[in-house]
């Protein structure tokens, strides 16, 4: 006998063991079975879907169209049927359908309900079995099971019980969760009281911070071992079940505490939000497998941050704002810049732009494994993508014509095929990923070594107000193809100006190499080369299929056609120590670009294998990635000396250093050591000795420890 068959066994022999409690008994048990039937009520009903969803079940109790059959992970179109059991128990219960508390309806439900029951569907999916089924038949009970017959109620019952605390998707993770919501609403359902009780308890306490399956320290979710961010998946799912039972248990006796409120919406805010582009569209750089189903990256709703303003006052304004931008579309006024040290990713938001980094190192996977035939050529989506967004929908589902060798920002080799699925889950091979980051500004690193194929390349950007600055070095490879650094690839909106030679045009459809380049425009955003450059350029319809991308029963198989923008520097094959370097400039129009050009603040101080670092002018801020110890030459007075790898964002009046932001990328060290020509007082977690006949300070700076090892510390001087 099989585990699952011994847990089934041992859930209908306990259920039976406890008699139900009367909900009347606990006002409050009412009071939350309510809030939940009313909101599965959902806004309204489709009658007309209903009618046909009706006509469509047979004598037997099942759909003809649905594939009962195959039962693999891929397919199990069986998830179809309780999925239409909910529908149609909610025409039933909702009083504005026509169908509201029909006879005829009732039968129907009844039936469907005892077709499953009698084959009881096991899927090869473990989720199916333990979250899908059971959540849509819990559902089901909470909105009919009170007219259905009790022998098919209890028949029922072991199989919504899949899913419970013990069962092996109930791990610590985003699956802990949504198992513990599925529980207790059965136990709610059938008046259990006690059980009840405890599992909200459970509920409530998953909210914590984790070091290995759960929420990081640093707002960022893990779900699994790889530590491949999840944050806007498994992580806001996690968000939303905690939301959604603090709604549904305020002013209860079960209420929630004020500090795991507080705690969920700080990672709302400061993980789920500022992994999306204004807070409204998912960011690329942090999904996964998901983005091979059409609407990944829709703008999001305002459920969660509403059920939030109801249970606390506490960061009101910053909720109401993220409500306002995605129901009003409000213009976004924040203002950040973010490292995700634990998931190493960087965001970094104005009200103009949104852009992020994405990378891993020896500490992190480079990408999910591609699940249940999901995300099959996501190869090289952690390889140092950088995504950079005007309206948030740059990127809307893109994926079937993607040219997947050609990431943004990434430095790929150009292979004649792709390995195969099964290894693109990679550990990192390099320690030196990181960032200086002070919550405005921000510089990220990747010391980048493919480990499909040793492609190498020393990669940095340069996070400001008005534009960013991306370098790369050492880009090497032995390999027989060409390396490409990709600029960007994304919907064609509009006509491409090329900038060539003083000259400005705007190209034909097609794909061409430019020479002597200084800038390119499209959407809203400008690529501006500091040293003219040879590009190429593609603004053309791609073709491709989801079934291409997504292996899933049902995905479509039709061609789709997209016209795309796509720009990318070849580094030629087996280039050795090559660079580039350009500036992105979001949000400008064309008849203001040659003028913000002329005029453009940030310069290139220096972009070899040891250092790159870039100066902004106007702000008096100089970001530099030193993979090596070396000196910086910041102004014609003074200069930085570091003993040690590291990041640094230095800012100054004239030649008096005023702030300083470093952190180890490499996380190794207790305290960084470095020198400034300047007379610099000791500080707080600093300390600074002066040598007189040098004109040299002597700092060295105590870092972050433990699992804050890698953060950024921020140092007034």
């Amino acid at each position: 006998m099989n585990r699952l068959s011994c847990i089934v066994i041992f859930l209908s022999l306990s259920f039976t063991l406890f008699s139900r409690t009367s909900i009347s008994s606990n006002p409050d048990m009412g009071v939350i079975r309510d809030r939940i039937t009313d909101g599965l009520l959902g806004s309204g009903v489709n009658d007309h879907h209903i009618k046909e969803l009706m006509r469509g079940l047979n004598s037997e109790g099942c759909w003809s169209e649905i594939n009962y059959e195959d039962l693999s992970r891929t397919a199990f179109e069986n998830s179809k049927h309780t999925s239409r059991l909910v529908m149609l128990s909610r025409a039933w219960r909702n009083p504005a359908s026509s169908f509201y508390k029909n006879k005829e309806l009732l039968e129907k439900i009844e039936a469907a309900l005892a077709f499953w029951v009698k084959n009881d569907f096991i899927c090869e999916n473990w989720w199916n079995n333990e979250i899908g089924t059971p959540n849509d038949l819990a559902n089901t009970l909470l909105l009919v099971g009170d007219e259905l017959p009790k022998d098919l109620v209890h028949k029922t019952r072991p199989i919504v019980g899949r899913a419970h605390l013990e069962a092996d998707g109930a791990r610590p993770s985003g699956d802990r969760i949504k198992i513990a919501d599925i529980y207790a609403r059965n136990l709610l359902f059938f008046e259990d009281e006690k059980r009840f009780g405890e599992v909200v308890k459970v509920i409530e306490n998953e909210i914590k911070f984790e070091t290995g399956r759960g929420m990081q320290h640093d707002y960022s979710f893990h779900h699994r071992d790889d530590r491949v961010n999840n944050t806007l998946s498994y992580g806001l799912q996690f968000a939303d079940v905690f939301a959604v039972w603090a709604d549904y248990v305020a002013n209860t006796g079960y209420s929630f505490s004020e500090e795991k409120i507080q705690i969920l919406v700080d990672y709302y805010l400061d993980g789920i939000c500022k992994m999306m582009a204004f807070g409204k569209y998912p960011d690329l750089g942090a999904k996964n497998r998901s983005i091979s189903r059409s609407g990944a990256l829709r703008a999001m709703g305002t459920s969660t941050p509403e059920k939030l303003l109801k249970v606390t006052d506490y960061r009101s304004k910053e909720l109401q704002e993220i409500i306002s931008v995605r129901s009003e579309n409000a213009k976004s006024t924040g203002i950040y810049s973010k490292f995700f040290c634990l998931s190493e990713y960087s965001s970094h938001q104005r009200p103009a732009y949104f852009s992020s980094v994405r990378m891993y190192s020896k500490r992190n996977c480079n990408m999910e494994v591609p699940y249940n035939g999901e995300g099959l050529l996501n190869h090289y989506l952690g390889d140092g993508a950088n995504y950079v967004y005007v309206d948030g929908t740059e990127y809307y589902d893109i994926f079937p014509v993607f040219d997947w060798q050609k990431i943004p920002g990434t430095t790929i080799l150009q292979k004649p095929e792709l390995i195969p699925e099964k290894d693109i889950q990679k550990w990192g091979l390099t320690t030196f990923v990181g960032s200086a980051a002070d919550g405005r500004y921000n510089v990220s690193a990747f010391d980048f070594v493919s480990p499909h194929d040793k492609t190498k390349a020393k990669k940095s950007w340069f996070f400001f107000d008005d534009e960013y600055v991306c370098l790369g070095s050492g880009i090497s490879s032995d390999e027989n193809y060409p390396v490409v650094t990709t600029l960007n690839q994304t919907h064609l909106k509009g006509d491409v100006v090329v900038n060539e030679n003083d000259k400005k045009t705007i190209p034909e459809q097609g794909e061409r190499r430019l020479s002597s380049v200084q800038w390119i425009y499209h959407n809203g955003i400008a690529y501006f080369f500091p040293k003219p450059a040879t590009v190429d350029l593609g603004n053309q319809p791609q073709r491709g299929s989801w079934s291409g991308i997504n292996r899933q029963a049902g995905i479509s198989t039709q061609e789709v056609s997209r016209e795309i923008f796509k720009l990318w520097i070849n580094h030629g094959t087996h280039p050795q120590n090559e660079t580039y370097e350009y500036v992105v400039i979001p949000g400008v129009p064309t008849r203001s670009l040659d003028k913000r050009v002329k005029n453009i603040q940030v310069e290139t101080i220096k972009n070899s294998n040891e250092i790159q670092a870039v100066r902004h002018k106007k702000l008096n801020i100089v970001q530099a990635v030193f993979y090596q110890p070396g000196t910086l030459k910041i102004t014609h007075k003074l200069s930085l000396s570091t003993e040690n790898p590291c990041i640094i964002i230095l800012e100054y009046d004239k030649d008096v250093p005023v702030k300083i932001t470093v952190s180890d990328p490499n996380r190794y060290l207790e305290s960084l050591s470095f020198s400034l020509s300047a007379k610099v007082q000791s500080r707080p977690d600093m300390s600074s000795d002066w040598d007189e006949e040098k004109g040299v300070s002597r700092l060295t700076v105590k870092l972050p420890a433990g699992i804050y090892a890698g953060e950024s510390k921020v140092i007034r001087l």
